[in-house]
Formats: C-alpha cells, sequence, structure tokens
C-alpha cells in the first residue's frame, strides 16, 4: 500500500459511489487502482506518464479521470459523500467559513484551446478560468467550509477576480438532499468571512438569506461612518469570539494544497482542474 493510497476503510465508503459500467464499449477495469493512480498523480504533481506501474496503464488512469471531470461524475461523488454525512448528524452547519485561495498556472496549463475563446476582462477566459496578473496566469479556488475543516462548496474563476462577488455563487453550490421527502439543505445559520466580504452590499446581502454575517467591519467604512458623525449610524454587529472559528476554512485550504496538483495548475482545461478540487475534496470527507 503506497503512502498515497486510499485505506480499507475509506475505500469501503467509496466504493459504493462509483457509476456502473457504461451501456456500450468495454467495462471499466478495478475502480480501486485507478483510483489510487489518480489520488497518486494529484497527490505528487507529476505527469501522468509518471504513474507507477502497480496502478496499471497510466492511460487508464488518465482516460478515466478526463472522463469522469467531462460528465460531472467526480461532483455528483462529493455530493453523495456530503448527503451520507448530512443523515448521520456529522456536518457542523453552525461553524461555516468562506474563503478564497490563489494557485499559480504552470506553464503546461496554457495555450491548449485549438478554437478562439471569448476573452473577458483582463484577457481572462471566461470557459478555463485562467486570470492574468503580476506573477502570470492563475487561477483562484473559493471555498466554503463547514465547521469540521471539510469543504461544503467549491468554485473555481479567473485569479484576479473579486472574492465577494463569488458569494451568492458559493452560496448557492450548497445543496445537501436530506433522506425521505422534502426539499434539500441550502441555507447556512452563520458564515464567517473575513473583511474583503464586509461592505455593506455583501452584508444586506447575506442578511436578505437570513444568514447572519461574523466579519469584522473595513477600516475605510469606518473612516467614513466616523466622518458623518451622528448620520453615520451606528457599527454592523460583529462576534470576535465566534470569528475565532474562521480558521477552519484556512486548514481546509492548507488541506487541499497538500496536492500539488491543486496547489499548481497543470491541467490545460477548466473542467479538469475542477475535476481536481473535486477529488480533492472527496478524499478529505472519506
Amino acid at each position: 500500500m503506497g503512502r498515497t493510497d486510499l485505506t480499507p476503510e475509506q475505500w469501503a465508503k467509496l466504493e459504493p459511489e462509483w457509476p456502473g459500467n457504461p451501456r456500450h464499449g468495454h467495462a471499466y477495469k478495478p475502480h480501486l487502482p485507478v483510483t489510487n493512480g489518480i489520488l497518486w498523480r494529484l497527490k505528487t504533481g507529476a505527469p501522468w506518464r509518471d504513474i507507477p506501474e502497480r496502478y496499471g496503464p497510466w492511460e487508464t488512469c488518465w482516460d478515466r479521470f478526463t472522463r469522469w471531470s467531462r460528465d460531472g461524475t467526480w461532483k455528483r461523488v462529493l455530493v453523495a459523500l456530503q448527503v451520507k454525512e448530512d443523515a448521520q448528524g456529522k456536518i457542523d452547519w453552525d461553524g461555516a467559513s468562506l474563503d478564497s485561495t490563489s494557485c499559480k498556472a504552470h506553464r503546461a496549463a496554457v495555450g491548449a484551446r485549438k478554437q478562439p475563446a471569448k476573452l473577458g476582462k483582463k484577457g481572462a477566459l471566461n470557459d478555463e478560468w485562467l486570470g492574468i496578473s503580476r506573477g502570470g496566469r492563475n487561477s483562484k479556488i473559493h471555498v466554503l467550509t463547514e465547521g469540521k475543516r471539510r469543504p461544503l462548496a467549491v468554485l473555481v474563476s479567473e485569479g484576479q477576480a473579486s472574492d465577494p462577488t463569488y458569494l451568492l455563487p458559493l452560496l448557492d453550490e450548497v445543496c445537501i438532499r436530506r433522506p425521505g421527502p422534502g426539499r434539500p439543505r441550502k441555507r447556512l445559520p452563520m458564515v464567517r468571512v473575513d473583511r474583503a466580504y464586509g461592505a455593506r452590499k455583501y452584508r444586506q446581502q447575506l442578511r436578505s438569506r437570513k444568514i447572519v454575517c461574523v466579519c469584522p467591519e473595513r477600516k475605510d467604512a469606518k473612516k467614513a461612518r466616523l466622518k458623518k458623525g451622528s448620520r453615520g449610524g451606528r457599527p454592523p454587529k460583529f462576534d470576535a469570539e465566534a470569528d475565532k472559528g474562521r480558521q477552519v476554512v484556512e486548514c481546509n485550504i492548507n488541506r487541499l494544497k497538500d496536492f500539488r496538483a491543486l496547489a499548481t495548475r497543470y491541467e490545460k482545461r477548466g473542467h479538469q482542474f475542477l475535476a481536481v478540487v473535486h477529488v480533492a475534496c472527496i478524499v478529505l470527507w472519506l
């Protein structure tokens, strides 16, 4: 058993979630060695061709990873694991926190498109999530974490994207089905964020969804409020004790970046890099 391989306990949780054999074509080779080969590559950040022979042909690992990234299998498996944990009451909804992190794009991740792409602001590719910054091209991962340092929702954007603009889209990604009839759970009781999300606009967005915002007041907002005197109103409510729990998202990001293929983006296509993020999240939920 290799250092990056799944343990028997982890495989017992993961095995029931894999899809069956395709209706057309050859049957899948055993999932366990192929999955371990994919994890070895994502953990080490090595080229696909360097996957050890004990996991089988590297082409099989690459094909399985790419095929499931296109049809959304990785995300479906992640959601299924979250549903099981929520059914057992093991998700800490009250400790949710939100933040983002940047991932520098390797030179291998650039220039793979064969068709002209639509360019967004500052030259960012809308569908590949490759942005331009002072250090070169990069991508950004937005993470919403529950209280036990496991990701509830993730989104990928270009590196220069503003963090607060992805606040509502990230909250909309939360959709945990419950056993039996009824609507899925989508609303969090509280969210801890840093000052980047502290503008009045984003506080109002959370308030409209009946979500308690735990965020310190921005210095520029405080200065403008004091300048107006009594007309500036009262400062926003801030629970310093609850804000201490915001470190869970930082710990979660550190655990995600243990996957070297996530800390540095090597994938050329956007759906492949998003699949890397989903696979890393799956391992954290096992």
